[in-house]
C-alpha cells in the first residue's frame, strides 16, 4: 500500500523509502482530507486511469511548508484538499500552476468564485461549516453544563476538557482563528483564544483529531469542521454537534497543481477527476460529509443542512493573505501558545 499518514507511528524509514520512490511515481499527492477520503479517492484515481499514484496525508500547514520548501525543484504535483485559504496564499506566493479543470461549468458559485479569487491556480472541491462537538457521556458523568456557543468554552468549568489544532500546522484551526478574529474583532479574538487556552491541554496538529478524541472519550469537546464530527457520530460515537450560536466560518477545501510539476499532464488529469461527479463521490463511499462543489455530484445523506447554520461571511481574500497568515500565527504564537505555557508554569 501506497498510502502513509504523517502520525503513522513507526513508520519513519519506510516512510523514507515511499519518498525516495515518489519521483518515480506517475504523480505524486500531497492529501489534506481524513486518511480514508485519500485512500479511496487514490484507488479511484489509479482505476480509472490506470496511472500509479504516490499519496500522502498531511496537515495544511505541513504541505504548505512542504511545497514552500520544495520550490527550487518540486517533487510534489498536486495538492488535494484542505482549507481554501492556505491554497489561497501558496496561489499568492507562486506556488500553484494555473488550470480550469474539465467540469468548471458545473461548479456550485461559491466554488467559482473560489477560482477567480485564486487567479485560476486553486479549485473548490467541497465546502463545510465549522463548530464542536461534545460527548454527552463525559459531560454528564463530570456535571458540566452542555455548551451552545464559542462563550462558552472558555468557562473554567471545561479545564482540560476542551481540545484544538494548532493554526500553525492545521488549516481547520487557522480556519478558528480567522473566524473568530472576523466575529469579534482582532484583539477581541486573541482574548478569547488566550482564556480558551487555559482549558486546552494540548492543541493537536491535525484539525479532525479533537473530534475524533472527543468520539473516543479522550476529551470532552472536540473543535472542528461539523462535517468530521458528523462521521463520529455515525460510527456510533456518543456526539452532540454544535453549530456557535453567535454564528461560525466555513472552509472550501480546494485541489491545486503545484507550479513546475514534474507530471503536469498527470496532474491536471487528477484535477480533473476530483472535480468530477465521480471524483467527488469518493467522499461519500469513505464516509465523509462534505458539500461538493459540482452541482452534479450527489450530496452525502447526512451531509450538515448549511443553509440553517449562521455564517459569517468569510474574507477568504484577507485570510488567504501570506502576509496575513504569517503576522496572525506569529501573534497565536506569542499571545495564545506562550501566554499558556506561562500560565502552567506560575
Amino acid at each position: 500500500m501506497k498510502f502513509v499518514t504523517s502520525l503513522g507511528a513507526g513508520t519513519a524509514l519506510w516512510l523514507f523509502a515511499a519518498l525516495n520512490v515518489a519521483s518515480a511515481q506517475d504523480l505524486n499527492v500531497l492529501c489534506g482530507v481524513d486518511e480514508d477520503w485519500c485512500l479511496t479517492m487514490e484507488t479511484a484515481f489509479e482505476a480509472k486511469t490506470g496511472l500509479e499514484v504516490a499519496m500522502e496525508r498531511k496537515s495544511t500547514g505541513e504541505i504548505l511548508d512542504r511545497i514552500r520548501g520544495e520550490r527550487a525543484d518540486p517533487v510534489i504535483d498536486v495538492w488535494w484538499g484542505g482549507t481554501g485559504d492556505t491554497h489561497l496564499q501558496g496561489a499568492a506566493e507562486g506556488l500553484m500552476e494555473p488550470y480550469q479543470p474539465a467540469h468548471s461549468e458545473d461548479a456550485l458559485p461559491w466554488a467559482q468564485n473560489f477560482f477567480q479569487m485564486s487567479g485560476g491556480k486553486a479549485s473548490g472541491v467541497y465546502a463545510g461549516a465549522l463548530g464542536f462537538a461534545y460527548n454527552a457521556d463525559i459531560l454528564e458523568d463530570m456535571d458540566v453544563p452542555t455548551p451552545s456557543c464559542w462563550k462558552d468554552l472558555t468557562d473554567p468549568q471545561y479545564r482540560g476538557l476542551v481540545q484544538m489544532a494548532n493554526p500553525k500546522s492545521s488549516g481547520t484551526a487557522f480556519t478558528v482563528l480567522a473566524t473568530l478574529i472576523q466575529l469579534l474583532g482582532e484583539d477581541e479574538a486573541f482574548a478569547y483564544l488566550s482564556a480558551l487556552a487555559r482549558n486546552i491541554p494540548s492543541f493537536t496538529t491535525s484539525g479532525a483529531a479533537p473530534v475524533k478524541a472527543a468520539a473516543r472519550g479522550e476529551t470532552g469537546i472536540g473543535i472542528s469542521f461539523i462535517h468530521d464530527a458528523v462521521t463520529q457520530k455515525l460510527a456510533g460515537a456518543p456526539l452532540v454537534i454544535v453549530a456557535p450560536c453567535e454564528g461560525t466560518g466555513y472552509e472550501i477545501g480546494a485541489v491545486s497543481i503545484v507550479s513546475g510539476a514534474r507530471n503536469l499532464d498527470n496532474a491536471r488529469r487528477f484535477v480533473d477527476f476530483a472535480m468530477s461527479p465521480d471524483g467527488q463521490a469518493t467522499g461519500a463511499a469513505s464516509g465523509q460529509n462534505q458539500i461538493p462543489s459540482n452541482a452534479r455530484a450527489a450530496l452525502p445523506p447526512a451531509a450538515p443542512d448549511i443553509s440553517l447554520i449562521r455564517m459569517v461571511d468569510y474574507d477568504f481574500a484577507t485570510f488567504g493573505s501570506p502576509e496575513q497568515r504569517r503576522r496572525l500565527l506569529d501573534r497565536f504564537d506569542k499571545e495564545v501558545l506562550q501566554g499558556a505555557s506561562a500560565v502552567e508554569t506560575q
